[in-house]
């Protein structure tokens, strides 16, 4: 028989274990979801987000082709950490979203091997995600869909495998995805927010997607840069844009007339290729735009940048103390910033619509003035993008008197179709989503027209949204 002494010492065995067990699945809970804040609201915030990418070759096209050079020179645990350091240093509390390439993932050179560890570790001391990236920006520009969801399966496998403790992302990065791919990454991998749309992008680069909504929307059945426009069309995954772009250099098509459409806060466009001092006051410009007079219009504000880990080493001379730069002038003028993970905030935008009825963004954004940046100070462009259309009006500050023209009019509510299957051999780099007139203004029907000369029906449905643009 026990004594009463031994009883007490067995009971307290049995609780220190079981507490031991529960700390266990905490902590492996914990591991899962590390630091994961599914607990806020969008409305009210200013927000930058940040993506990195960590790849093999320059374009992993597919799992075996591959376009430009071998980076593993540039994909170090010493340049993850200089990244790493100059986003903390500018924004402390900061969170990195790290996307690995299907060769990244599986590359078993030193660099590659202490690399995985390395982001492993950030992952546990910061909270920052680790995903995939299928197809290295451009997955259904040579793959098929069938090819790319496989991609995506085997990849966040992998990504799970390396993380360990039952880790699961919460978001894909991608650059561009097909419908079909955004519905597959939601129904089968039950992951609800992707970077699948890299926002007016076209005529530059290995790919082609115009035509989308430049924050947050829920895809269509139809067309990954469309808004779901029913309950039978809807796709439950978060579409986000990869980089944020000044608007009047995003209008142009490519490098048109020397400039970048491309020109924004990412590293290559603005730093790299306007010097320091220019390049930060261009994505300062654009920064304010969103986080400033725009976030009044919208209720929130958001910026977002991915910068290549292979940019950090492969851009003479080194810009990374830029990135400190800009996230430390941006905090300073905008003291309430958050810079959480790209998953983090589309969860907190999917819990606060659950469709696209309430879809209704507004931008208003002054030309930067910044020397080379082609954002030319004279003009003005006034953004609307909601479930029915996007609209876009161009004007001259200095001609009071003339009307503004329609730049762009793209129709949501139109039938759209995306290419057929893509291959490395037979790519398909257009998936833009285009109709009544584009803002790359590549066909004749997409030449600048004042708001007045749409047809009356055009200008009823623009009536539906945005009644201050046309009269009864």
């Amino acid at each position: 028989m026990f004594t009463t002494k031994r009883r007490a010492a067995i009971s307290t065995l049995l609780a220190l274990c079981l507490s031991a067990l529960c700390y266990a699945e905490v902590a492996n809970s914990a591991e899962r979801d590390v630091a994961f804040n599914s607990n806020w609201s969008v409305q009210g915030k200013r927000i930058i987000t940040i993506n990195s990418v960590i790849r093999v070759n320059q374009i992993e096209a597919a799992r075996d082709h591959n376009i430009g050079n071998d980076e593993a020179e540039l994909h170090t645990v010493d340049a993850a950490e200089r990244f790493r350091a100059a986003v903390r240093e500018g924004a402390p509390d900061a969170k990195v979203t790290w996307a690995f390439s299907w060769l990244a993932l599986q590359d078993e050179r030193e660099n590659y091997v202490a690399l995985r560890k390395k982001i492993v570790e950030f992952h546990r001391l910061y909270g920052d995600e680790i995903t995939f990236i299928p197809g290295a920006f451009f997955g259904p520009m040579y793959n098929s869909r069938a090819q790319v969801n496989r991609d995506v399966h085997e990849g966040l496998a992998r990504v799970e495998s390396l993380v360990g403790n039952g880790y699961r992302p919460h978001g894909l990065v991608a650059g561009f995805l097909s419908a079909d791919n955004l519905r597959y990454l939601a129904e089968e991998e039950g992951i609800h927010v992707a970077q699948g749309t890299i926002w007016s992008q076209y005529g530059i680069d290995n790919g082609d997607g115009d035509g989308s909504l430049c924050y947050p929307y829920y895809p269509s059945r139809e067309h990954a840069c469309k808004p779901a426009q029913s309950a039978s069309d809807f796709i439950d995954c978060v579409n986000l844009d990869g980089w944020t772009c000044d608007f009047l250099c995003a209008r142009r098509f490519g490098f048109e007339d020397g400039a970048n459409s491309r020109l924004g806060v990412g590293p290559i466009e603005s730093y790299h290729n306007l010097g320091a001092e220019r390049g930060l006051a261009e994505a300062l410009a654009v920064t304010r735009s969103h986080l400033g007079e725009n976030f009044d219009r919208n209720g929130f504000g958001w910026v977002t940048v991915c910068w290549e880990l292979s940019l950090v080493d492969g851009l003479k001379p080194d810009v990374t103390s830029s990135l400190t730069a800009w996230l430390k002038e941006t905090r300073r003028e905008f003291p309430d910033l958050i810079v959480p993970l790209m998953s983090e905030f589309g969860e907190a935008w999917r819990r606060e619509h659950k469709d696209n009825s309430e879809l209704e963004y507004w931008f208003v954004q002054r030309g930067s003035g910044v020397e080379g940046a082609h954002s030319e100070p004279n003009l003005e462009i006034d953004w609307r993008m909601n479930r029915l259309f996007r609209l876009a009006l161009l004007r001259d500050v200095d001609a009071r008197d003339r009307e503004p023209l329609v730049i762009d009019f793209t129709r949501y509510d139109l039938p759209a179709r995306e290419p057929g299957d893509s291959s490395f051999e037979r790519p398909e780099r257009n998936w833009s989503l285009i109709n009544r007139i584009n803002q790359k203004h590549r066909r004749p029907e997409d030449k600048p027209i004042p708001l007045s000369e749409l047809s009356a029906a055009e200008r009823a449905l623009i009536r539906q949204i945005a009644p201050d643009l046309v009269a009864e």
